[in-house]
């Protein structure tokens, strides 16, 4: 059998302490997506992290990067899709990634975009519906809506956790419990 996680990847976009400011709830969608990363590296799964112009908006929040396994790469970019950032593609096919999870903001912008290009270089997208956020929800369903269109996937991210798991045998069943109660 095998493993689910083997040419998967997390895409983490742009959560940087100056664009969440924008963002409301960006201390619940922070929360997610710290889930979401520690559920991907439970589970050995490729992660790599953009930051939109970091010399102007900063870093990605110290919450998100406490987190994230060593080595992670980290992506500067101007563009508003992380497949134009230099290095981006190298990683891409170094992992062997086939298919994206993206987690982060914002969803009409930089989530969108990304998943377009992603899509069109025939790599499999899914956001995860409780990781991304926007400074106005009134943008979200139909970007969404859109992506769906496209064949992208729209999940939350204890389903797309789950599913990777398979089962109640899955050795890391038990932690990936864990973690879901920690941050239920």
């Amino acid at each position: 059998m095998s493993d689910p996680t083997q040419h998967l990847g997390l895409l983490i976009l742009d959560l940087q302490d100056s664009l969440l400011k924008a963002i409301p709830d960006s201390d619940r969608l922070l929360k997610r997506c710290a889930f979401a990363v520690e559920a991907a590296a439970s589970l050995q799964c490729s992660i790599a992290v953009t930051e939109q112009t970091p010399e102007k908006l900063g870093a990605t929040s110290a919450t998100v990067q406490a987190l994230l396994p060593a080595q992670t790469p980290v992506f500067s970019k101007d563009s508003f899709s992380a497949l134009a950032s230099e290095g981006f593609n190298q990683w891409v096919r170094t992992n062997q990634i086939e298919h994206l999870l993206l987690i982060g903001v914002e969803t009409s912008i930089c989530i969108y975009q990304t998943a377009v290009q992603a899509l069109s270089a025939d790599i499999g997208v899914t956001i995860l519906a409780d990781c991304i956020s926007e400074r106005r929800a009134e943008d979200r369903q139909p970007v969404l809506q859109q992506l769906l269109s496209m064949d992208a996937h729209v999940l939350p991210s204890e389903t797309i956790f789950y599913s990777l798991l398979g089962d109640a045998t899955h050795p890391e069943f038990r932690g990936f419990n864990q973690l879901v109660t920690r941050y239920s």
